[in-house]
């Protein structure tokens, strides 16, 4: 056998196959870089605001704009700010990430409907995971927190208050809700301050915590800035909640 021409053969395949590979990854990265980071939704104005201040939108901006009626909801539990409780055993923390399903039926005899929340990474801290309640199995409502308490790899405590999520309203009241570039446009050519960085968009409905009477909560787009604070854009009627007004 000619041991110098199979080498050669080799090389010259492993070349070809690196080739492929770096073709493939490029392929990937710029599919992946049009579907996430998509600014074509924008106006041109806007995306020389973006330009000029600086600000830089890291996921991607949703293009559906469902129906969705006004919710209502009651707060019936404890005050948010009491004490956690503990938990009969800890769990591994780690499962938050790797199965909410194996999560939620550890917890299920002691947090009721735990199925039913959503993990909310970027409201989550070091020591605390925060979820949300869902409306129809789909839509967070957000503000409304369920937090869990961690220590050394394990959740140890839950904090939970008990929201009674009512029924839709009639379908009169089911509006076709503004899409997220619109909102998105609003925030970035008024509100948000230079060099802010967008990490997620997320729609779903905006609850406070109030022992009363049952209230009424309106589809909200949720824009997470890379430093903490969040902007709420009324889906509906397009009124936009800073962090200045949360507060």
């Amino acid at each position: 056998m000619d041991w110098g021409r199979a080498k050669n053969v080799l090389i010259y395949a492993f070349l070809v196959l690196n080739l492929l590979l770096c073709y493939q990854l490029w392929m990937d990265l710029r599919d992946q870089a049009s579907a996430n980071l998509d600014f074509t939704s924008l106006s041109a104005e806007t995306q020389a605001v973006m330009e000029q201040k600086g600000i830089r939108v890291l996921c991607p901006i949703p293009a559906a704009t469902p129906q969705l009626p006004d919710i209502t909801y009651r707060y019936s539990g404890e005050e948010q700010n009491e004490e956690p409780v503990e938990l009969k055993v800890p769990i591994d923390s780690k499962l938050i990430y790797s199965s909410f399903a194996e999560l939620s039926t550890s917890l299920a005899d002691q947090i009721t409907d735990i199925a039913n929340y959503r993990f909310d990474s970027q409201e989550s801290e070091v020591g605390k995971f925060i979820l949300h309640p869902l409306v129809d199995h789909k839509w967070s409502l957000f503000r409304v927190r369920l937090e869990l308490i961690n220590s050394d790899q394990k959740i140890v405590a839950y904090r939970w208050p008990k929201i009674e999520i009512g029924a839709t309203n009639s379908d009169e009241d089911i509006q076709k809700v503004l899409p997220a570039s619109q909102a998105l446009s609003s925030l970035i050519e008024k509100y948000f301050p230079a060099d802010s960085v967008v990490k997620e968009i997320e729609l779903g409905y905006y609850g406070e915590l109030f022992n009363s009477e049952s209230q009424v909560a309106s589809p909200m787009w949720r824009f997470m800035l890379e430093n903490g604070n969040a902007y709420y854009v009324d889906a509906i009627s397009a009124d936009i909640i800073s962090p200045k007004t949360t507060e």
